[in-house]
């Protein structure tokens, strides 16, 4: 098939079995559906149907670009199929990621998470999708820097001539609503300063330096910025191209082999351990936890999707799972206490707003 494939990845928490923790299969085969007929019609190449916790997660292959009314029409009529399932069955936090009525062109500012990247098939094209839960967008920001910036993780930075220029972070400001283009290895210790704050600046797409070619993009919807109030963590997507040129299955998966903090967990208000786990180990319920992750892997082969390989679904990273549990009973232990529970800015989409109105008449000058 020649000319740009366009791969999406959409996602919307619609309704929770039990809780937080899981997705009914009706809510699965609704989703199917929806997508076979599409399919059918010929409006996409191919599809995926998965979930991650109660998340659910569409995967699409077509040929109508970034951003195309179509098949974003097609992901948010599928999210209000499935929400109306949820309610007959009386599932937790129906449709909530669903903050508007009416589908306006596009479902970016509407709550749904998304990824997209377009590019032309190379000879082999295996690309990793990374689906998380009870986490927020900026839980991506170290395995990225580690796959396209470390070469103590990606020894293709060393020893690749293709990849030895290095590569350009797009970053977002989800607070200010603007982006920079920073380049690594030169700026690494600018890119660092801004994405290690992972609440405020996000990496959004990574390309490479030496032609301009997509390698990564990410989903960066914060729910609580689009609502004004606490809905629910945002529970992002990841798409990474590798091999050829870019860095191979192996040195993307490694950055998940340490189960680095991020924010979400119970409530979106804590901090834990990012668990990378196989497909059937993806339902957080230890305190709507922890924070969990996995990975599906794919072969492109004229838009059609190969697989998934379950790619977490390995004892090599049993280790990483160990010392999540470790971190989780530690972090547990803090209980209502920072750094467990996120800091006083974080929480303004919480309850603090409510009790420090109810409180306000008994603060006094000291």
């Amino acid at each position: 098939m020649s000319g740009k494939i366009t791969l999406s990845v959409i996602k919307a928490d619609v309704g929770g079995y039990v809780g937080h923790s899981s997705m009914h299969p009706d809510l699965m085969n609704a989703a199917e559906e929806r997508l076979s007929n599409a399919f059918d019609k010929g409006l996409l190449i191919d599809y995926h149907v998965t979930r991650c916790g109660d998340d659910l997660e569409l995967i699409m292959t077509h040929k109508n670009g970034l951003d195309n009314e179509k098949i974003h029409k097609l992901a948010w009529d599928t999210f209000v199929s499935c929400t109306e399932i949820a309610k007959e069955l009386k599932l937790y936090g129906a449709g909530q990621d669903l903050l508007s009525d009416a589908f306006s062109g596009t479902v970016k500012g509407m709550g749904p998470g998304v990824a997209e990247m377009e590019f032309e098939e190379r000879k082999s094209e295996p690309v990793i999708i990374f689906m998380a839960d009870k986490t927020s967008p900026g839980a991506w920001n170290l395995p990225i820097y580690k796959i396209f910036a470390d070469p103590f993780n990606t020894a293709g930075l060393v020893i690749d001539p293709s990849m030895h220029g290095g590569f350009k972070f797009e970053v977002v400001d989800v607070y200010e609503h603007k982006k920079i283009i920073l380049s690594a290895p030169d700026e690494i210790y600018d890119l660092l300063m801004f994405i290690g704050a992972m609440r405020r600046f996000m990496i959004k797409n990574v390309y490479r330096k030496s032609d301009g070619e997509i390698a990564a993009a990410a989903s960066t919807q914060k729910l609580s910025l689009i609502a004004g109030r606490y809905v629910g963590k945002d529970d992002p997507v990841l798409i990474v191209r590798c091999q050829s040129g870019l860095p191979a299955v192996g040195e993307v998966l490694e950055p998940f082999a340490f189960s680095h903090l991020v924010e979400g967990w119970m409530r979106g208000s804590h901090h834990g351990p990012l668990m990378p786990v196989p497909f059937y180990e993806a339902n957080p319920s230890r305190f709507d936890g922890p924070p969990r992750v996995i990975a599906a892997g794919f072969q492109l082969c004229g838009g059609k999707l190969i697989g998934p390989r379950d790619l977490f679904d390995d004892p090599a990273f049993d280790e990483a799972r160990k010392k999540a549990n470790e971190i989780a009973n530690y972090m547990r232990s803090h209980g209502p206490f920072e750094p467990h529970r996120l800091g006083l800015d974080d929480m303004e989409y919480t309850t603090m707003p409510q009790l420090m109105k109810k409180l306000e008449g008994r603060f006094v000058p000291e």
